[in-house]
């Protein structure tokens, strides 16, 4: 009887499942077995990618109802600073110490509000003093950032440029650059750059103050620990990376692909996850009660991060090689099963006939469906996913409760950003990088989400999977062409129908259900 009822009560939504269901059923028939299997594993591949951007774009909307269109930039971030540690770890060691001095004053935020509580200054006084402040801390790192020693390419060098290290190391053949040396006094550009940090953070912090959005949370005179063991934590790892650069820069060069890969990964999901946060509490958080300037903000914020990517890395695309444990060829290869992969390490696999890439649609679809449920478990099943919709329910009564709702939504805008970076991260190899590349995951990523339902996390995981499949179905269709009644040769769509056949099938769902598949009625 429930059943029946539930039938009766989404009978459009059943009837349109169903009809796509038929639509998949009635496309393999075109194609032979090998040709259906291989192109319904790369669909799951591009799927997996969209929802990676998708849900941290659902989330950060969902759950904080912000817009974030840097999401896409932020996408593209994530794969440059995964290269970035995966062919230039040097660099990446290099920026290590400046950025951990730098960083490390945001988590000291509870401390600086409890202080500046307390301190009570005028308001007058309240007002000048962080841009005063702020101004210090920007003409400090001015003088010292640009004497750091940091071993960077060249992009107007083609030799040395990141389109000339990505093409040797896909290769096999890895350059390892001089290392950078100091051209001042290194003390004082330690201590620079620690009171840079912290004279910019608790200027930010005052500037926050001022113009406080809403929140509101009593810190009382509670000393925030675990604020302050985390800025110790920092401090630590960045006067580590500057006492055993060498050390650890020969070690990374020396580690396996497979290895570096993985740390690369992890690493840019922490710096997206970390550049979200700041994001958050610095620009986002003064605009809750302000969408328009919030779309006004994140469109901004999408220009500089794309114009700063093109400073750093330059224009041309570049590629990022696969690890080694995806790279194996000759004898064994393609394998013909998981033990013959594990044993040959190749490239492809062989899957009911087809040929398919293992790194590209096998990993992925599978880290896509780890990232789900984990996600899905976080929101549903932790004592975290609770909180976090208490207070998008009810912010109020849970700081009643004692919970820093601030730092809440500051730990959801971090997650929905360093999944965006981590799909960034895992693209890379198999998408290469360029600067567009954000823009054109985000737009598959919105269609997605206006399918799935914009608020609904599974929603997104669908809509995902529904964008690949049509997008995979109709190159291949380009490929083999589609024998039309009253043709006498075989219609093969052309390269624009690929993205108009997902905008057209958003428009059919939208306009049968406004809502999307699996989004709530308003």
């Amino acid at each position: 009887m429930p059943l029946i009822q539930s039938l009766r009560k989404n009978r459009t939504l059943w009837i349109t499942l169903a009809v796509l269901v038929l639509l998949f059923v009635t496309a393999i028939q075109g194609m032979s077995t090998k040709d259906w299997v291989v192109t319904l594993l790369r669909s799951l591949s591009v799927g997996a990618v969209t929802f990676l951007v998708a849900s941290g774009f659902s989330l950060i909307f969902g759950l904080l109802d912000v817009l974030n269109l840097a999401h896409g930039t932020l996408f593209m971030i994530g794969a440059y600073v995964g290269w970035t540690v995966y062919i230039r770890p040097d660099t990446f060691v290099d920026l290590l110490t400046p950025a951990a001095f730098i960083i490390s004053g945001f988590v000291l935020g509870p401390v600086w509000k409890m202080l500046l509580d307390r301190l009570r200054l005028p308001q007058r006084v309240s007002r000048i003093w962080p841009w005063v402040g702020l101004l210090l801390a920007v003409a400090v790192l001015l003088v010292i950032l640009p004497s750091y020693p940091v071993a960077f390419w060249n992009v107007a060098q083609y030799d040395q440029s990141p389109v000339t290290y990505g093409f040797m190391a896909d290769q096999g053949q890895r350059i390892i650059p001089d290392a950078a040396s100091f051209s001042g006094s290194p003390v004082l550009a330690l201590i620079g750059l620690l009171l840079g940090g912290l004279l910019g953070t608790v200027s930010l912090a005052g500037l926050g103050r001022a113009s406080n959005s809403g929140f509101e949370s009593a810190s009382g005179l509670k000393i925030p620990w675990f604020s302050i063991i985390s800025y110790l934590a920092l401090i630590l790892i960045g006067l580590a990376a500057f006492l055993f650069n060498d050390s650890i820069t020969q070690f990374l060069f020396g580690l396996d692909t497979t290895w570096l890969f993985l740390f690369a990964v992890v690493t840019a999901t922490l710096s997206g996850a970390g550049l979200g946060a700041v994001m958050e509490i610095t620009l986002v958080r003064p605009l809750y009660i302000r969408p328009i300037y919030q779309l006004m903000l994140t469109m901004g914020l999408s220009a500089i991060g794309i114009e700063v990517v093109r400073a750093l890395w330059g224009r041309p695309e570049f590629v990022m090689p696969k690890p080694a444990l995806f790279t194996g060829s000759g004898e064994g290869c393609p394998a013909e099963t998981l033990s013959a992969w594990l044993a040959n390490h190749c490239t492809t696999i062989t899957v009911l006939g087809g040929r398919v890439r293992v790194y590209n649609e096998i990993v992925l679809p599978i880290i896509g469906v780890i990232v789900l449920v984990a996600v899905w478990i976080l929101l549903q099943r932790s004592r975290l996913g609770m909180i976090i919709r208490a207070g998008v329910q009810d912010r109020e009564m849970v700081e009643a409760l004692g919970i820093n709702v601030r730092r809440v939504f500051t730990m959801v805008f971090a997650l929905g950003v360093g999944l965006a970076a981590l799909g960034g991260a895992l693209a890379a190899p198999s998408t290469g990088l360029s600067n567009g590349m954000g823009e054109h995951f985000l737009l598959n990523a919105l269609i997605a989400l206006a399918i799935g339902g914009l608020t609904s996390y599974p929603g997104a995981a669908v809509g995902s999977v529904l964008v690949g499949l049509f997008e995979q179905f109709i190159i291949k269709y380009g490929q083999i062409g589609i024998q039309l009644p009253f043709m006498a040769e075989p219609f093969k769509p052309t390269p624009p129908l690929v993205p108009a056949s997902t905008v057209l099938l958003m428009v059919i769902i939208l306009l049968l259900l406004p809502q999307g598949l699996f989004g709530r009625k308003e």
